[in-house]
């Protein structure tokens, strides 16, 4: 999830609240889902949050959400948008792979190192987050006074040009370099240009963006050095390209409101297509429908319309109409266009709890004539999990989501291969991270990178794990078979087959099941330290050493030893 460096004291003054506690702030932000992650050298607060929630990756998105929790802000806030001087005109020449771009201007910001660090770290957050690497989205920010427009088609205002260049073309001198360079040479020589090379490799042209003094933008790898932003610019003009057009233009908002925050006037620009043209940003609302009825019987409260309102406001939402039918009122929530989290009325009915607090609601029993209980199932894996921790496991709850890379290329294996953890992972078709695309088909893959973010813990470190997993499976209704498995690492200078297999048979002799481990081969695993692990005479899971090129890919220097299978065997 996303993690963000924050000054405290800014956010203070940002909020107006100078007279909170380090202590204070951070019970302020969990109420709004954001979670104190440590300090950085310099005393920073690093704060993590829902990957949904790309408003919050500045400051001042930040500071926005507080003043709403503390009442001091209310409905919602569209800036003033000054009408357009400039236009970015789109040529035919443009690469088919990015043809999409958007802009804004903000012009009057007076802007110390605190806030130009603050624009860069929301500049690659979002490139890291929604731009997914500046694969689908890149932003690119610049001093528009060193910007010399083009007289724009028509004569009025002026222009600039995105368009196709030819990899050995027209030369720039890009950011961190004094000598001019082709796109091509960028991508060669210069270490940025080396690090987002895959990104337009391919192309047969590479994107560009010009003005009426040539090349000073190539997206989505790098800006021109002329037009880099520093503490002395005034008014910057802010150019998105991706992939797909509303990426970017939320994108922007994001950024449009950022400065927004600290004291920019916003300034429109016109966007000429080829068959269309646009007005960018784009800062309209969008809305959704609201039940009363539906927010009372998913938080358990009983709210008047008054109530209701007021919570929506404190949300940071706005009610742009009500309406009754059928004896059930309704609300048409307006949304401000920086939420790029609203998918669903319950989206809404969340905020609305948070804006009540989600620690003020007191626990009922529901009005029904039975009480619950657990299933057998899930008594069965408390037990196998209770057991495990006397085995002296650190019990974990990671994600089931993760990357293809994560459980195929770091562990070594082949998902077409025959073995335990290979198969096809149902993937996500719109995910927001590249980091979580899939479902995973094993869970030690997860396990491997708790321990590659732990390194500096001391050792031994024994994890363990009992989590979903599922792979693509077309004899299914759902087309994906979903399972529960167990799985357990032990990290240490002494780890071994041998102390795996030991607790393994204990688990085993605990549930009464008889356990044999056959040799076998498994490329996540040394050859002649793995072997299959078969329950009552059937093939559940694997046991092994894991593979030096496995544990060098997860920067770990200990040997582990690991087993992972199949939960529903135990019984």
């Amino acid at each position: 999830m996303p993690v963000v460096d924050v000054d405290p004291d800014e956010l203070r003054d940002l909020t107006g609240r100078t007279e909170k506690t380090d202590d204070e702030l951070k019970d302020d932000l969990f109420g709004l889902g954001i979670e104190y992650e440590g300090e950085t050298e310099d005393g920073k607060l690093r704060l993590e949050f829902e990957a949904d929630r790309l408003d919050r990756l500045s400051i001042t998105g930040i500071a926005r959400s507080l003043r709403y929790q503390y009442g001091d802000l209310s409905g919602i806030y569209v800036p003033d948008t000054n009408d357009p001087e400039w236009t970015i005109e789109v040529a035919e020449s443009v690469p088919d792979e990015r043809p999409y771009v958007t802009g804004a201007i903000v012009r009057g910001l007076d802007l110390d190192e605190t806030d130009l660090e603050a624009i860069i770290q929301l500049q690659e957050k979002l490139h890291a987050t929604m731009g997914r690497k500046r694969a689908k989205g890149a932003i690119g920010v610049h001093d528009l006074t060193m910007l010399k427009g083009a007289p724009a088609d028509g004569g009025a205002g002026k222009s600039i040009r995105y368009q196709g260049v030819e990899p050995a073309g027209d030369r720039f001198v890009p950011l961190d370099s004094d000598a001019e360079m082709t796109p091509a040479q960028v991508l060669t020589d210069h270490s940025t240009g080396r690090e987002y090379a895959d990104l337009v490799s391919d192309y047969e042209r590479y994107p560009a963006i010009y003005d009426d003094i040539g090349l000073f933008s190539f997206p989505p790898v790098i800006n021109g050095r002329r037009t880099e932003v520093s503490t002395q610019s005034r008014d910057l003009f802010i150019e998105m390209t991706g992939t797909d057009q509303w990426t970017i233009d939320k994108m922007l908002a994001i950024m449009v409101y950022a400065l927004d925050a600290r004291g920019g006037q916003v300034e429109s620009v016109t966007v000429d297509y080829p068959d269309r043209s646009v007005v960018r940003p784009d800062l309209s609302l969008s809305q959704k429908t609201l039940a009363h009825e539906t927010v009372e019987d998913t938080l358990g409260l009983s709210l008047s319309p008054e109530e209701l309102h007021d919570l929506i406001d404190r949300s940071g939402l706005e009610i742009a109409a009500e309406r009754t039918e059928d004896g059930t009122r309704a609300y048409e929530v307006s949304i401000p266009p920086y939420r790029v989290d609203v998918l669903h009325p319950v989206d809404l009915i969340d905020d609305v709890g948070r804006a009540y607090g989600f620690n003020n609601l007191v626990p009922r029993y529901p009005d029904v004539s039975t009480v619950g209980g657990r299933t057998e199932a899930s008594r069965h894996e408390e037990a196998v999990r209770d057991l495990l921790v006397g085995l002296g496991f650190e019990d974990l709850l990671n994600f089931n989501l993760t990357s293809d890379g994560e459980l195929f290329d770091r562990m070594g294996l082949d998902r077409e291969a025959d073995a335990f953890g290979a198969g096809e992972p149902p993937r996500l078709i719109e995910s927001y991270s590249e980091d979580f695309t899939h479902l995973r088909t094993w869970a030690l893959p997860s396990l491997m990178q708790v321990l590659e973010n732990n390194t500096h813990r001391a050792y031994p470190q024994h994890l363990s794990e009992i989590g979903f997993v599922a792979q693509v499976d077309s004899s299914t209704v759902t087309n994906v078979a979903e399972g529960r498995s167990v799985a357990a690492v032990l990290a240490g200078p002494e780890a071994t087959y041998e102390d795996a297999k030991g607790r393994l048979q204990v688990l085993a002799d605990h549930f009464g099941v008889d356990l044999t481990t056959p040799a076998t081969d498994h490329p996540s695993f040394i050859d002649g330290r793995v072997a299959e692990i078969r329950l009552d005479g059937d093939s559940v899971g694997v046991i092994g050493e894991l593979h030096p090129a496995v544990l060098v890919e997860h920067d770990l220097e200990v040997p582990v030893a690991g087993f992972e299978f199949e939960l529903g065997a135990l019984r």
